[in-house]
């Protein structure tokens, strides 16, 4: 969404989701206080709340970092939002803030794994994609469907247009930010439940994949990163089990960004575009 509407790539958005998956990590106990056992229904009230703190750091580092240079060259932004990265990063493994060392990541809700056939399925996994699924449905009504997703589609299409039709530019920039760190919340709460463990430095590999998921898919393109994403974890997930393959696993993404650089720069359901000069 960000790319789709200001052209540039957040490289602090990884970040974002490790300080969401943090934010659960301190609200966990406290919501443990008021719904213990670890009901569904606490669960589901750490997650919003860590989206709410991250949607808010979201929109504030927009204003604090990015509006000041909208109309400065792509590559000072690029390089301010590497910048706002390294910053986050070691500014939360501060003892003051974080800390550097590894901080275990609390069990939400109970654990099981369920059998299919020969399979053995976690119940972590089967609600990341149930829960990915209804974000990306709702994410796409409110871009589709609302008069906000107008608006975002208006400022991606053509800012200025836009503003000469009445739309606060400002504020759907920030909304967009906002919903975009919600969301980045969301995986972080979710990464961590698979990894058990969190730090400062989480959301670099993540975030890496992540951009390689959107520009497989087709960068700016919504369900083409979903189907980004989708394509380079069963890749890998098949790469880790075939012997000679699997300890190259981790290259295996990038292998394929280079190969859709080559063959298909707009991605897999992004389209070409001809600009003129």
């Amino acid at each position: 969404m960000v790319y789709g509407v200001l052209r540039f790539i957040n490289f602090a958005h990884s970040d974002v989701l490790m300080i969401g998956a943090f934010a659960a990590y301190y609200l966990a106990p406290k919501v443990a206080m008021i719904f213990p056992g670890g009901s569904y229904l606490g669960a589901f009230l750490v997650i919003m709340l860590a989206a709410a703190i991250c949607a808010v750091i979201g929109m504030l580092i927009e204003f604090l970092a990015y509006r000041p240079l909208r109309n400065r060259p792509k590559l000072t932004v690029l390089i301010t939002a590497i910048g706002v990265s390294l910053f986050i990063e070691y500014t939360c493994q501060n003892q003051g803030v974080f800390g550097a060392e590894t901080k275990p990541f609390p069990e939400l809700v109970a654990h099981h794994d369920f059998q299919m056939g020969g399979l053995t399925v976690a119940s972590n996994d089967v609600a990341t994609l149930l829960v990915t699924a209804v974000l990306l449905l709702a994410l796409w009504f409110i871009v589709q469907h609302t008069k906000v997703g107008m608006a975002m589609r208006a400022v991606a299409f053509n800012d200025k247009a836009a503003a000469l039709m009445g739309v606060n530019i400002n504020r759907i920039i920030s909304l967009t930010f906002g919903l975009g760190s919600a969301l980045a919340a969301v995986a972080g709460v979710f990464y961590a439940l698979r990894a058990h463990g969190i730090e400062p430095l989480m959301g670099v590999q993540p975030g890496l994949r992540a951009f390689i998921a959107a520009v497989v898919g087709g960068i700016g393109n919504l369900p083409g990163a979903a189907l980004g994403g989708l394509v380079i974890g069963l890749l890998e997930t098949f790469a880790g089990g075939i012997p000679g393959l699997s300890d190259y696993r981790d290259g295996i993404a990038f292998a394929i960004l280079i190969l859709i650089l080559l063959f298909k720069p707009a991605g897999l359901l992004g389209k070409s575009q001809v600009e003129k000069v």
